[in-house]
């Protein structure tokens, strides 16, 4: 996956992942729970203790090896924790588009331009565009909100045909991978008197 196409819809793959494999474990360990307690797997491994006299013994013969690899196990689940903190807590690049040595045109205003370029579009009653990515492969987040009654049909082939299209141009790309949220209009409440 390119990094633009990464940038249009941020990943949370690794938290995802994450996520779903702890729960996968949970699952599991608790299926394998109840076919012990039901007793499939013999009477005898249904009335044992859940903390196993003879992995007991094990650790108290080996009380050494058992504080260590406790340490280690503890110590990288730390570290693995870290990680995922960070990296899910990490800011969002932004880039700025550099004209010359001495313009340049901030991601903010890029991406208010554009969504002030999108409330134009015939049926848009508001705009909100985020200009994400890294500098040479820029990518876009656009969120719509449509008023009543809006065709959504021509609202985007506008949008594709217009804004999409100038802000390629003024970004100088090709293609830009752009994540369009659109939300419809609610009808306008009325108060009952």
């Amino acid at each position: 996956m390119t990094p633009s196409l990464r940038a249009v819809a941020r990943s949370y793959r690794a938290e995802r992942g994450l996520t779903g494999v702890v729960g996968l474990l949970a699952l599991l360990a608790g299926a394998l729970a109840l076919v012990v307690a039901a007793g499939w797997l013999g009477r005898f491994r249904a009335a044992r203790p859940v903390l196993d006299p003879v992995a007991l013994d094990t650790i108290a013969a080996w009380p050494l090896m058992a504080r260590i690899a406790a340490i280690v196990a503890g110590v990288l689940l730390l570290v693995l924790g870290l990680w995922l903190a960070a990296r899910a807590l990490r800011p969002e690049a932004h880039p700025d588009l550099r004209l010359d040595d001495a313009l340049t045109v901030t991601s903010g205003a890029l991406s208010s331009a554009i969504a002030a370029d999108a409330e134009r579009v015939r049926g848009v009653d508001r705009a909100k565009a985020a200009v994400v990515g890294e500098r040479d492969a820029p990518a876009l987040r656009l969120s719509l909100w449509l008023a009543e009654g809006a065709d959504v049909k021509a609202v985007w082939q506008e949008l594709d045909g217009s804004v999409l299209r100038r802000a390629r141009e003024s970004l100088g790309v090709d293609a830009l991978p752009t994540a369009v949220r659109v939300e419809l209009g609610a009808a306008r409440r009325t108060r009952v008197r």
